[in-house]
């Protein structure tokens, strides 16, 4: 039995949501989102709270219990409050700034990487070496968080690189003579 699963989302102020038989749309003040749900699962909204239920008592359908309840919580809060990730970048020479609709890096390249922000993702660069980027959808943040981070990974020896703000970076050894 799902223990995610059985716990029914709460919908705060200022929030809208709307099932239509798998289809759930959560409108609030930062956007609007959608979630398709599988024949697994079947959604309903209960005096301010959605509730999800298996429909059977398979295993697929437990799963999927679990997973929709989760990703339906996920909406209700990006809706509302949003979802942040923040990127240091560690190295000479390297920064970051935001340009129009792109995100200029430079990171130790004979050339400039020009990054395109996705709709719906806001970034902002306070400073040359932080990189902060939030949005409504959890996951289009994480996915834009780590293409950005992979342009430049950080290496174990100097620790140069884009990193997450929380990211401990394991440091090796350098040669000995």
């Amino acid at each position: 039995m799902s223990r995610v699963g059985k716990h029914p989302v709460e919908v705060p102020q200022g929030v809208e949501v709307a099932v239509e038989g798998g289809l759930v749309r959560a409108k609030g003040k930062l956007g609007q989102l959608s979630f398709q749900a599988t024949d697994d699962v079947s959604i309903s909204l209960e005096d301010g709270k959605v509730v999800v239920k298996p429909t059977h008592d398979g295993k697929q359908a437990r799963t999927m219990w679990g997973t929709a309840r989760a990703r339906i919580q996920g909406m209700v809060t990006g809706v509302s409050e949003g979802y942040t990730r923040e990127l240091e970048i560690n190295g000479v020479g390297y920064r970051a700034a935001v340009q129009g609709k792109s995100l200029n890096l430079q990171l130790g390249f004979s050339h400039d990487v020009n990054y395109p922000i996705p709709e719906g993702i806001a970034i902002k660069c306070e400073k040359p070496t932080s990189i902060t980027i939030s949005g409504a959808d959890k996951q289009k943040v994480g996915q834009v968080a780590a293409e950005i981070r992979a342009y430049r990974p950080p290496e174990p020896y100097k620790g140069k690189g884009v990193k997450y703000i929380d990211e401990y970076i394991v440091r090796k050894e350098g040669k000995k003579k």
